[in-house]
């Protein structure tokens, strides 16, 4: 029968042991377990801020190659500061959530042109950089600079949830308190312990360790479903292992249901040239690079006789790409593409735009769905004229 349990106060510990056993539980197993992370064999505060912006809302296999290059392109602060912005987001191309790469820019600009010229060690002075929340400035501040600060994302909040089976949705304040909270306390317990070798030989600060070690904890062993219980540190003192109910934490409320939607992008080309065109300022995915397109109304149910019309050719002169999933926000989006050699109305094309040949599709920066179109391209079946 599950044990009933209401959530603890804020302040003073209620869990399982101590937070000082815990702790050392936690920084003995990283010492063997932790993965070998090219952004863990740095100090770096310039590379684990980098990886950590990427690391949001992206999974680390998909981040590694993307931050090598990016430490490749711009080494410093000072190199990512005196870029031009096509060429940071065409090294951010295809992670998504474009403003990150802008923000790290913007940020890396103040830090230059600062009167110290130093890069804010502190959460309080991270906390004033672009793009930096509370999360990124505790991982930043205890990663790089082995400060005591506490971490909290969605591995952690598993880990500590099922620690200490805390009921209710860690997305309510009172509960997000009690996280903060208890995420400060092993942090704090983990101070003075001393650096912690890893398994290839670096050596991380005790605080850099411990929070890196939740993150690692809820990222490898406990997963949100399979949880790998028998090989974890905290198994005996955790409370929904005990309870049995490691699986029902953290009681998340139910998200709404993503909003499906259908999207079509045409690949018109002129004598070995396509048109593409610059999405403004001041919308999703600005500055990036795109093939003309438009939303396809409910009401139409063939997407390639809806863009014929728009662009006043016949649907024979389509060329159907291989349609293209992808999410934006809270919307699901299929995108039919197609190729075509003319156009009855080159004016829906807009003027905001420019023609463009095949090496310099690879060196626009490109959005994650269109890039996936460009790579299309070369197995089209282009209608002939």
């Amino acid at each position: 029968m599950r044990a009933s349990r209401t959530a603890i106060a804020p302040t003073g510990w209620d869990g399982p042991g101590t937070p000082g056993d815990l702790a050392q539980s936690l920084l003995q197993w990283f010492s063997t377990e932790a993965r070998d992370l090219p952004w863990r064999r740095t100090r770096n505060p310039y590379g684990i801020w980098v990886s950590e912006i990427m690391l949001q809302q992206t999974q680390v296999q998909t981040v590694i190659p993307y931050w090598n290059r990016w430490m490749e392109a711009f080494p410093d602060v000072h190199a990512l500061a005196t870029a031009s912005e096509e060429r940071v987001l065409k090294q951010w191309e295809g992670l998504g959530y474009y403003s990150r790469a802008r923000n790290l820019q913007r940020a890396a600009a103040r830090i230059v042109g600062s009167e110290a010229g130093r890069f804010p060690d502190t959460v309080e002075s991270l906390l004033e950089m672009p793009g930096i929340g509370r999360y990124t400035a505790g991982a930043i501040a205890s990663i790089a600079f082995n400060r005591p600060a506490p971490i909290l994302d969605g591995n952690v909040i598993r880990v500590l949830t099922r620690l200490l089976a805390l009921r209710g949705d860690p997305r309510t304040r009172l509960l997000q308190e009690i996280l903060w909270a208890r995420a400060q306390d092993l942090v704090t317990a983990s101070e003075g312990r001393g650096d912690v070798r890893m398994p290839w030989g670096e050596r991380l600060g005790d605080c850099s360790a411990l929070n890196q070690s939740l993150m690692e904890l809820g990222a490898t062993v406990c997963l949100p479903k399979g949880a790998r219980c028998e090989i974890c540190p905290l198994q005996t003192r955790c409370r929904a292992r005990a309870e049995g109910t490691q699986e029902r934490y953290p009681e998340t409320t139910p998200r709404p249901a993503p909003i499906q939607k259908v999207h079509a992008a045409v690949v018109v080309e002129h004598a070995g040239r396509m048109w593409v065109r610059q999405r403004p300022a001041g919308v999703v995915n600005a500055g990036f690079w795109e093939f003309p397109g438009l939303e396809i109304p409910d009401t139409f149910d063939s997407v390639r006789q809806h863009v014929a019309r728009w662009l006043s050719v016949p649907e024979d002169r389509l060329a159907p790409l291989a349609p293209i999933r992808h999410a934006i926000t809270r919307y699901r989006i299929r995108l039919e593409s197609f190729h075509t050699t003319g156009i009855g109305r080159p004016d829906v094309l807009g003027s905001a735009g420019r023609w463009v040949d095949h090496r310099e599709l690879e060196v626009l920066a490109f959005t994650a769905a269109h890039r996936r179109i460009v790579r299309l391209l070369p197995k089209a079946a282009v209608p002939a004229a």
